[in-house]
């Protein structure tokens, strides 16, 4: 009976018309080539976060990451560059316990890759999950001066108060470079005026958007 069964199977699966796992086109693999980009798993705490979509004065909470690569309309696939991989891996082996003494938030990042016929696009993600919304606004504030210190504040306090309302943010799209040129609108502006995106959280309101 078992061998009825599994001949059966096999001539099943010779007749049947199942399509094949999407390849990746050659658009994305020149492009993967071209600036040293690998296959990544994602960390689960980094998919499950919420993002921002502006690096200073960011306006909304848009849900979480995986939710977001899960919509779109093509093949997706996380990419990172080989020497962010590397910087990890030595940051996973040499980072101090919590004896040593504090350290700067490990920030790293991760490349959503959409792959659709005749445009490939990249969604460049920052991992901010490692540290706290007070910990990352106070570490990213350096990189940019003081002529920043007053939107940083501003924007640590809207986060802040979106995590204490239930929206916590741990992740941030950075920028989009589509079809090989980098988007020049604020990734928040594309998301929600080229992909109608509907945020999750309003930071200028202090509430989520009244449906």
């Amino acid at each position: 009976m078992s061998r009825f069964f599994f001949a059966l199977i096999l001539t099943l699966l010779s007749i049947c018309p199942c399509p094949a796992s999407a390849a990746t086109s050659e658009p994305a693999m020149k492009l993967r080539a071209q600036d040293g980009l690998a296959e990544f798993t994602a960390p689960e705490a980094f998919l499950t976060a919420n993002f921002v979509a502006d690096e200073v004065e960011p306006r909304y909470v848009f849900g979480t990451v995986k939710d977001f690569a899960a919509s779109r309309s093509c093949p997706a696939t996380w990419l990172i560059e080989a020497s962010e991989k590397s910087r990890i891996d030595d940051a996973g082996k040499n980072r101090p316990n919590a004896a040593g003494g504090s350290t700067a938030p490990l920030e790293y990042s991760l490349i959503l890759e959409e792959d659709c016929p005749g445009k490939v696009t990249h969604y460049v993600f920052v991992d901010r999950s490692q540290a706290s919304t007070a910990q990352w606004m106070d570490w990213e504030r350096q990189f940019h001066k003081s002529k920043t210190d007053g939107q940083y504040t501003q924007a640590k306090d809207k986060l802040e108060k979106a995590e204490q309302s239930g929206f916590p943010v741990s992740a941030e799209l950075r920028f989009i470079d589509s079809g090989g040129e980098l988007q020049l609108q604020k990734p928040e502006d594309f998301l929600t005026r080229e992909k109608k995106m509907t945020p999750l959280y309003d930071l200028s309101q202090g509430q989520a958007p009244a449906k």
